[in-house]
């Protein structure tokens, strides 16, 4: 199944620049980053033809849905995929609330094999694309559920994947409404981010997950990302400091693997004003869990890890409940 030309969708002639704020943005043709860009033109004729009426669909389809989480990351490699599916798992085991994952990680869909939905298929009927369940309340909708095969290469441009996020984000069928929408987005601050940024601007997106590892190196691009957030008026529920840290699953002693030659996620947070949800040790059984689709509190309840997640779990949707009660204040 591959998705439908979106009629909005912009056939650009040259690669869109750094920054770009894309052909269906309100600013396309007249940001910063478009002066100069061979696509310039395009887009500012884009931008005149009014509003994308797609946009009250997604507002109309998201409005069903109470709590809508991004998870993001500056950089790859930080395990933000691996906690996004600890994450679902972790929300899902109250049988009364109803989960939904979309994973936007179009180049690099893992989330179907860690959620145990590998070689799973999507269905398409009147009410839209249904998502695939991988628990009676745990859902997921994924690029990779579109592929011929696990090996085939996504080779897109920005302009497609967008077309491909909007229907994500206008055609997933999720029944009656869910209690948490988990949306897990690839590294960096490009086409994706801005997309779904744009397109849920109606609807409200209730904050940002931030997820970094201990050292500088990974701090430096959670900087930038903290940044994006803050210029795209994205609120930031927190920030979860990853592999902090290693704890044998035999004697329980713990090592610094990545030392934080910085202070770490909780020093940037001290620095940057930001609520730090907590630290995640390494345990090799969460890669385990995840390589064999499983959920991780289930075969390792016993782990440090496990308790760890659960407490960064529990300090964001405080962090959730809070930002509502601001929003409704105001």
């Amino acid at each position: 199944m591959t998705p439908s030309k979106d009629p909005l969708q912009v056939d650009l002639p040259a690669p869109e620049p750094e920054h770009c704020p894309g052909p269906e943005s309100e600013t396309a043709g007249s940001g910063d980053a478009c002066q100069g860009c061979p696509n310039q033109a395009i887009c500012t004729a884009q931008a005149a033809k009014g509003p994308d009426p797609d946009l009250d669909v997604i507002t109309t389809r998201l409005s069903k849905i109470d709590h809508k989480i991004l998870v993001l990351s500056g950089k790859g490699g930080v395990g933000k995929s691996t906690f996004t599916s600890m994450l679902a798992w972790a929300i899902a085991a109250d049988e009364d609330v109803e989960v939904g994952v979309m994973d936007l990680d179009i180049c690099g869909p893992s989330l179907p094999k860690m959620l145990g939905a590998e070689g799973e298929s999507i269905h398409q009927s009147n009410s839209g694309w249904s998502p695939v369940y991988v628990g009676d309340n745990l859902g997921l909708m994924s690029i990779s559920f579109m592929l011929p095969d696990e090996d085939s290469a996504v080779i897109w441009r920005g302009a497609k994947k967008n077309g491909l996020i909007k229907q994500f984000l206008k055609d997933v069928n999720w029944g009656d409404g869910l209690d948490y929408m988990i949306v897990d987005t690839p590294p960096g601050t490009s086409d994706e981010h801005l997309s779904v940024t744009t397109y849920m601007k109606q609807v409200g997106i209730d904050g940002a997950l931030i997820v970094t590892t201990p050292q500088e190196v990974a701090l430096l691009d959670v900087r930038k990302e903290i940044d994006f957030c803050r210029k795209a008026g994205i609120n930031i529920l927190g920030v979860v400091e990853n592999m902090s840290g290693f704890v044998c699953p035999n004697c329980k002693h713990e090592s610094q693997i990545f030392k934080p030659t910085t202070g770490g996620g909780k020093q940037l947070c001290e620095d940057l004003n930001i609520k730090f949800l907590g630290s995640v040790p390494l345990d090799p059984r969460i890669g385990r869990a995840c390589d064999a689709g499983q959920c991780f509190f289930d075969s390792y309840p016993d782990s440090p890890a496990a308790t760890a997640i659960l407490d960064v779990v529990d300090a964001l949707r405080d962090e959730v409940e809070l930002s509502l009660k601001k929003m409704s204040f105001n």
